[in-house]
């Protein structure tokens, strides 16, 4: 009998899931052939989608651009084009696995990341497009809040803008407070996906590295993410957490060996799926393998990498202003939220 492909391995063997990291619908048909169990979108890929595929959505696309919306109201018009359809795709997942898994991410404006009620009205709104949205909320202090209302209401969350131990600790403790919210009034809690962004975070501080002239190598700038990821998993599984890890922005194989067999999700896009099937990967739970004590000695030296690692390393109200948090949501308004609200019918 012949060996099962790295993805079918790993999710049947292993407590590790992953979600396909794409919005266009042919790229999403071989997904989930291949094993996923939900998806992750953004503003950046659900507006490369519609580009892609304007003339399956012409009707679709044509509805919402002829409404004379406001910006705002007209990029979320679009963005439900390409979220139902997927959710539509992942409804025999949701119904299946009754509501564990299935879901695909609707993210709220990533310029209103510190605008608690904009935020809950969008996410109030998402949630109403189908019975397994995600609503996608920003790290933030602001997005904090409105995850732990988004709970309480039974609004199933996915936090993003991510990186570090302090804030998947955050999410998971708002999770808790607002699922204890929702049972003291008789509703089901929404489910939460924390994210780390664990490929963004080494980008981040390679830059730092470079900037500073600190003492650490490409190996071990390669290793961060995945130290924060690890103490994340570790800390997740002593306190008993609920939220669920959801691992994004994977910058290699390395991201995803490194991380097989452990209890959360890896968000995988089409390039890197086709490379982990191409290569010959090795079929092992390496989630336990510590990363050794003499590269997150070398990485400490970098404060931005401490402010990641340790459980105390921000609070809150830090989230906003830390760097790679900044640049994440320039990036989400810029080349994405932006361009829906630019959009246009082709002529």
């Amino acid at each position: 009998m012949p060996e099962p492909d790295y993805f079918h391995w790993l999710i049947g063997k292993t407590p590790t899931a992953w979600w396909h990291d794409s919005a266009d619908p042919a790229e999403l048909a071989l997904g989930l052939e291949r094993g996923a169990v939900g998806a992750t979108t953004n503003p950046y890929l659900a507006n490369l989608s519609l580009c892609k595929n304007r003339v399956m959505w012409a009707k679709e696309i044509e509805e919402a651009l002829s409404r004379n919306l406001d910006v705002e109201s007209k990029a979320e018009a679009l963005m439900r084009v390409v979220v139902t359809h997927v959710a539509e795709k992942l409804m025999p997942e949701f119904e299946r696995s009754k509501g564990k898994m299935g879901y695909v991410c609707a993210q709220v404006n990533p310029a209103r990341a510190g605008d608690r009620e904009a935020m809950l009205s969008m996410a109030r709104r998402f949630h109403g497009w189908a019975p397994n949205i995600a609503v996608k909320l920003p790290a933030t202090a602001a997005g904090l809040d409105v995850l732990e209302d988004c709970i309480a209401e039974g609004i199933t969350s996915t936090v993003t803008v991510s990186f570090t131990v302090s804030q998947v600790i955050a999410i998971a403790e708002r999770h808790r407070a607002g699922g204890a919210r929702a049972r003291s009034q008789g509703i089901e809690p929404g489910r939460c996906f924390a994210v780390i962004m664990i490929g963004r975070l080494d980008d981040y501080l390679r830059d730092v590295a470079h900037e500073t002239r600190a003492a650490v190598e490409e190996s071990d700038i390669r290793q961060a993410g995945l130290a924060v990821t690890k103490r994340a998993h570790a800390l997740y599984k002593e306190c008993r957490y609920k939220a669920i890890l959801l691992v994004a922005a994977l910058r290699g194989t390395y991201h995803m060996i490194e991380l097989a067999g452990a209890e959360l999700i890896m968000s995988i896009a089409p390039a890197y799926q086709a490379v982990l099937l191409a290569e010959d990967l090795p079929r092992e739970e390496r989630i336990g393998v510590e990363i050794a004590p003499d590269v997150i000695e070398r990485l400490s030296h970098m404060p931005e990498f401490t402010r990641a690692y340790e459980p105390d390393g921000m609070r809150p109200d830090d989230f906003i202003a830390y760097g790679v948090t900044q640049r994440t949501l320039a990036q989400f308004s810029e080349a994405g939220w932006n361009l829906l609200e630019r959009f246009q019918q082709a002529t």
